[in-house]
């Protein structure tokens, strides 16, 4: 195809975050798709290279994507499409829709390691592991705490968004109960889930793992509050991969020290990471990982795929599977 029909693309991020989202392999289907428009922008030199910028019919971008300006925009009037490779776009894309241009994210790939870090927590966590290594010695060696087992239990999911989703889809090899809150979950789309529908306060009551899937949106700030943790079993495990400010975080560490059979397995808090005085830092039962749960290292590539073949979709006037409405804006974390 002649270069003058191809569509001229351009990168706009940092450097080293381009790189290890968009691969050389991805790069070079890019390419061979359309003209790109080398250098990449960084961030905080768009002012600079607004010119270049604005000859391009698409934005390929990813972690720190920020928002452009009115005035930017302005600059800019042969934008057609941003393709995301990330997660969320709240902060960006509505300008962009509300100008009809397209914006598409990867944030199903990007559900999909959250998802199996969760998998794997839920299942340790029904046999009782992490409490179990606290309570293991030498002593008390055939007496540390034994959990229920993968069999014919409840896991409780907080949030059947696109991560909630995709844990109900690994957990369907186990055989287990899912009971699901979710603001925007009818009967009829647990049915089709295979799940059960519940209240907020039976999530917390009956699974012996509650996993935390909900949007950081302002309605979920401070939801999850000291009733809820209270109402846990015995021994059961909080899980949170989702985001910190849905839980008022001394509220969970009042119960937590008041009931030391609890744990929770906190990839994300709020503020993060907690401040130094924070009680997270010491209690036992509160075991804190560095929001490793999302994409990292090798697994980021996937995000880069997902954006060019969403590009070759638009392109080529296929149905996009990842394009963002401001109605679905509205439900993201």
């Amino acid at each position: 195809m002649a270069g003058r029909l191809m569509k001229k693309v351009i990168f706009l991020g940092e450097p080293h975050l381009l790189d290890s989202v968009y691969s050389p392999e991805t790069r070079w289907r890019i390419a061979t798709e359309a003209e790109v428009l080398e250098p990449a922008v960084p961030p905080q030199e768009i002012e600079a290279h607004l010119d270049r910028l604005a000859q391009a019919d698409a934005i390929f971008t990813t972690w720190g994507m920020p928002a452009l300006s009115e005035a930017q925009l302005a600059a800019l009037p042969k934008l057609k499409a941003v393709f995301y490779a990330a997660g969320s776009v709240r902060k960006f894309a509505q300008p962009l829709i509300e100008r009809d241009i397209l914006v598409v994210s990867s944030w199903v790939a990007n559900a999909i390691p959250v998802a199996e870090f969760t998998l794997a927590q839920i299942l340790l966590s029904m046999k009782g592991y992490f409490r179990n290594l606290r309570d293991n010695g030498p002593e008390k060696h055939y007496e540390a705490f034994r959990g229920p087992g993968n069999y014919d239990e409840t896991v409780a999911l907080l949030g059947a968004g696109a991560i909630g989703r995709k844990v109900i889809e690994l957990l369907a090899p186990f055989r287990l109960k899912i009971a699901v809150f979710d603001q925007f979950l009818t009967t009829v789309g647990a049915s089709n889930l295979g799940v059960s529908k519940v209240s907020l306060e039976e999530a917390f009551a009956t699974g012996f793992v509650v996993s935390n899937h909900l949007a950081d949106v302002p309605e979920t700030e401070g939801m999850l509050q000291k009733a809820h943790f209270a109402r846990m079993r015995d021994g059961a495990v909080f899980i949170n991969t989702g985001r910190g400010r849905t839980v008022r975080e001394d509220d969970l560490c009042d119960v937590l020290e008041a009931r030391p059979d609890l744990t929770a397995l906190l990839d994300v808090t709020y503020p993060e990471p907690p401040k130094p005085g924070s009680r997270l830092h010491t209690l036992p039962n509160a075991l804190l990982s560095t929001h490793i749960a999302g994409s990292i290292n090798s697994e980021v590539a996937r995000l880069g795929e997902i954006a060019c073949a969403e590009f070759l979709s638009w392109k080529h006037g296929k149905p996009m599977r990842f394009a963002i409405s401001l109605e679905k804006l509205s439900t993201m974390a």
